[in-house]
């Protein structure tokens, strides 16, 4: 997690809940402003503002629907990057049947060593940072091992058919990690957030505005809109993350990979 980062330290609902306890704060504020002015506003500016209104409101649509699809797409690249390390994974451990005796023996146990490794710190989110860095250096400790294994295998057998076969996947493999490490890291930009968070306060706050310049509030439906709105918000920010929220990355690929020990 980037130190620069504010709102990844706070937890999905928690955000959810104060943007709209602060767009019901905004509401009332301006419904009181509108009928405040509504005694000095003439049919004309009460007419500009309905167009105002509906301009802010599209503005917002846009935003929530470019925001949702970065989110999203960040969720899938994540999942399909799981899935390319699962099976980078399952190819080295294929291909390590294929080395020496002795390599062999050593390299399968410490394959599935380095996937529990992998499963357990993708149960980590961002904000256990210590945690994460630790079973970090462990999986690179365990990479280095496996390496040393594949080239003592290429000096005891050259072929490419078979040690060549190992490295190769052990390199795709190692790749693999490096990918899904830095797609966790990749987030929806947080000024783009405040953007729609500032204009999400601001179209609410203007149609209570408007409401009040006729005199009439329609409160409930209001509170609906504001309600449903907040509802994507709160899925966008949790699809951006895929550790700590309610909609996770399923880890069925990696796990299934894990042999359980014999008795």
């Amino acid at each position: 997690m980037s130190q620069t980062e504010l709102l990844y330290g706070y937890s999905s609902a928690g955000i959810a809940l104060a943007l709209f306890a602060t767009i019901v704060l905004c509401n009332e504020i301006g419904y009181r402003f509108g009928v405040a002015v509504q005694s000095r506003t003439d049919e004309e500016i009460k007419a500009l503002a309905g167009g105002v209104q509906a301009s802010i409101l599209g503005l917002l649509a846009l935003l929530l629907g470019f925001t949702f699809s970065m989110s999203l797409q960040r969720y899938d690249d994540r999942s399909k990057a799981l899935i390319d390390e699962a099976n980078a994974i399952g190819t080295t451990i294929l291909r390590a049947e294929l080395l020496p005796q002795e390599q062999r023996d050593a390299a399968l146990p410490l394959l599935q060593e380095y996937v529990a490794t992998r499963v357990t710190m993708g149960q980590f989110d961002l904000t256990r940072l210590e945690e994460r860095q630790a079973y970090q250096a462990r999986a690179e400790q365990m990479q280095r091992d496996l390496w040393a294994l594949a080239v003592a295998a290429t000096t005891a057998d050259p072929r490419p058919v078979t040690t060549g076969s190992f490295v190769t996947a052990l390199n795709g493999m190692i790749d693999s990690q490096g990918k899904r490490n830095a797609l966790q890291q990749a987030h929806v930009p947080e000024p783009i957030l405040f953007v729609l968070f500032f204009v999400f306060v601001v179209s609410i706050g203007f149609m209570a505005y408007s409401m009040g310049l006729s005199g009439r509030r329609i409160y409930v439906p209001l509170l609906l809109v504001s309600l449903l709105i907040t509802l994507i918000v709160f899925i966008i920010i949790d699809l951006d993350r895929p550790k700590r929220g309610v909609i996770t990355v399923d880890q069925t690929a990696l796990t299934s990979l894990v042999t359980p020990a014999r008795p």
